[in-house]
């Protein structure tokens, strides 16, 4: 079997953390591995199937012989994405920098895998509220056409860092001993409480985050005409994102059918089961690379409507996993012209 040379961009962090543990877990054939990250982090030594490796400053020939450069994400993605593709490397990228650039690809293996085809050296990972909604979603409509959609996020504070995840910790002990809670990463205290702003407010007065997961949505499925709106809100969870979904379809599906398409859907997990209270919760799908999608019923307010529930862990489905699962489309494929 031919193996291949990867990079990690921003290997430190904590989507790099993981990639490295989904490259090892789905096994792809990594010939080399180097771990690029900035220079406060040159030097550090981690440990990838079994050896120890030291982390490397990221600069233009870092990607020499260099055949998949997965970005784990920020500003290293507009620095060096053109360098690696110049170099020859297929770079999949976990930043915003190009979701939206209509030359390149925006893939969820699940909903678009054939857009990896036309890519021209730069593929991109959409945001991670999106990758899950986006799978619950392509099954459905497909089988009935989502005119609309209506969701609501519930998001866990690592999707803001690890910087995040450290100021809920502490603000709860700080509230447990009677303290002040000091909120520096949120623009409010996120511990016992929710804060519905998700990113930078635009002019229409929805965030950046709603914007993109209506935008993004529309250009995986090929059809600027479905309409979406979003309300993204910040929860005092570690990890798993969960979101409210509604949908209105040109045909008629029940909750039964969908619930039926969906436990056949590739990458999805259906728990649904309201009288032994059995529905997903972000306790239970951290960790996994599934999106669970459970509390499936009609909608009583209209006559083509479905409501649901959908939790996914952000950090591996809704970043690492997408990515190395984009890696795996492109080996499969054939689609790596070093």
């Amino acid at each position: 079997m031919k193996k291949y040379n990867i990079a990690v961009v921003g290997a430190t962090g904590a989507v790099g953390h993981e990639i490295l543990k989904v490259l090892q877990e789905h096994e792809l054939p990594v010939n080399q591995i180097k771990l690029l990250a900035s220079e406060r982090s040159h030097g550090k030594k981690m440990v990838f199937q079994g050896r120890e490796h030291m982390v490397e400053k990221t600069a233009p020939d870092s990607f020499e012989g260099i055949d998949i450069a997965l970005f784990a994400g920020g500003a290293a993605s507009k620095e060096f994405g053109p360098e690696a593709v110049k170099r020859g490397s297929v770079v999949i990228d976990n930043s915003s920098a190009y979701r939206m650039d209509p030359d390149v690809p925006l893939v969820v293996p699940e909903v678009n895998p054939e857009d990896v085809r036309w890519h021209k050296g730069i593929i991109a990972n959409p945001n991670c509220s999106t990758i899950q909604m986006v799978v619950a979603l392509k099954p459905l409509h497909d089988a009935a056409k989502i005119k609309r959609v209506v969701v609501s996020t519930y998001q866990a504070v690592s999707g803001a860092g690890k910087e995040a995840i450290d100021e809920l910790e502490l603000q709860v002990r700080q509230i447990s001993n009677e303290q002040q809670a000091k909120a520096e990463v949120f623009p409010y205290q996120i511990a016992f409480n929710l804060i519905p702003h998700i990113d930078v407010f635009l002019e229409n007065d929805y965030t950046k985050e709603e914007m993109k997961m209506a935008n993004e949505t529309k250009k995986m499925f090929h059809d600027d005409n479905i309409a979406i709106c979003a309300t993204t809100v910040r929860v005092p969870v570690y990890r798993s994102h969960s979101e409210a979904i509604n949908i209105e379809t040109e045909k008629l599906l029940t909750a039964a059918e969908a619930r039926e398409i969906l436990r056949k859907a590739p990458g999805v997990v259906v728990v649904d089961d309201p009288a032994n209270k059995q529905y997903p919760m972000p306790l239970y799908a951290s960790d996994t690379d599934e999106v669970y999608v459970g509390r499936i019923r009609e909608d009583i307010s209209c006559s083509n409507g479905l409501v649901f529930w959908v939790v996914a862990d952000q950090l591996r489905k809704g970043a690492a996993t997408n990515a190395v699962q984009i890696a795996e489309l492109l080996i499969k494929g054939n689609l790596i012209n070093r």
